[in-house]
């Protein structure tokens, strides 16, 4: 635990070592600003809530989670410090939970500076705090879904801009697979149990609960099954490309 937890700190401080933590954090809060207020028609509502602020959240993290977790990986085996990494003390699921949960306490970093937004609905209003406080929780693991199939991605390439684009693709399908566009294509034709478990895939299907302020079991296993899943499989990137 001590040596995930010292690689966990050591790449958190890796990111304000360049301007890109800056950068990122400065694009997020004001993008979620704008699909808030005026995208999300936050006054036109006339509710004192932050659903437009979580009905939009999935599709800032497609676009900006790919951004942080690109360099987790890519770039080690870049420079060539992935060999360095693999000769330390630690074992290869330190190495690998340790990025993770570094990227992972970027990301709630961004999201816990959105706080403002709450202080206004409160201001605004009279909103259900334990709602939006169970949508920044859902918010929260879905980012950490997002982030391991980033990461995953980001062990299988030495190019930042292949695994950002690579990962923002596989987001994107995984927000589309919920999509009405998406399961029309097979109503008529599909077994109902297949169109329920493309429908399940999709982090929007799960978003939808998040929005209200609930956080259902099922929601909470999806996104931890789906984070277990693409670590795990980060691992094994690893393994095959070290021994490759």
């Amino acid at each position: 635990m001590k040596k995930l937890l010292t690689l966990m700190c050591r790449e958190f401080a890796g990111y304000f070592a360049t301007p890109v933590a800056y950068v990122f954090i400065v694009i997020f809060l004001f993008l979620t600003g704008i699909f808030t207020f005026y995208v999300g028609g936050f006054y036109e509502r006339n509710q004192a809530d932050l659903e437009p602020f979580f009905r939009y959240l999935p599709w800032l993290y497609m676009l900006l989670i790919p951004a942080i977790s690109m360099r987790l990986w890519s770039e080690e085996r870049k420079s060539g410090t992935i060999e360095l990494l693999m000769t330390l003390p630690i074992s290869l699921m330190d190495a690998v939970l340790g990025k993770f949960f570094a990227a992972w306490l970027f990301t709630a970093l961004a999201l816990t500076l959105t706080f403002p937004l709450w202080l206004t609905v409160n201001y605004l209003g009279e909103p259900d705090n334990a709602v939006i406080a169970g949508g920044y929780l859902g918010s929260l693991l879905m980012a950490g879904g997002f982030l391991a199939i980033g990461s995953c991605v980001s062990a299988l390439t030495k190019n930042q801009v292949i695994a950002f684009v690579t990962s923002f693709v596989i987001c994107f399908a995984f927000n589309l697979s919920g999509f009405p566009i998406v399961l029309d294509f097979f109503h008529g034709w599909a077994p109902h149990a297949v169109i329920d478990t493309i429908s399940s895939f999709s982090f929007l299907t799960h978003a939808n609960s998040i929005q209200k302020g609930v956080l259902d079991l099922r929601d909470v296993i999806y996104f931890v099954s789906l984070i277990g899943v693409f670590l795990y499989a980060n691992m094994l990137a690893i393994d095959v490309k070290k021994g490759s």
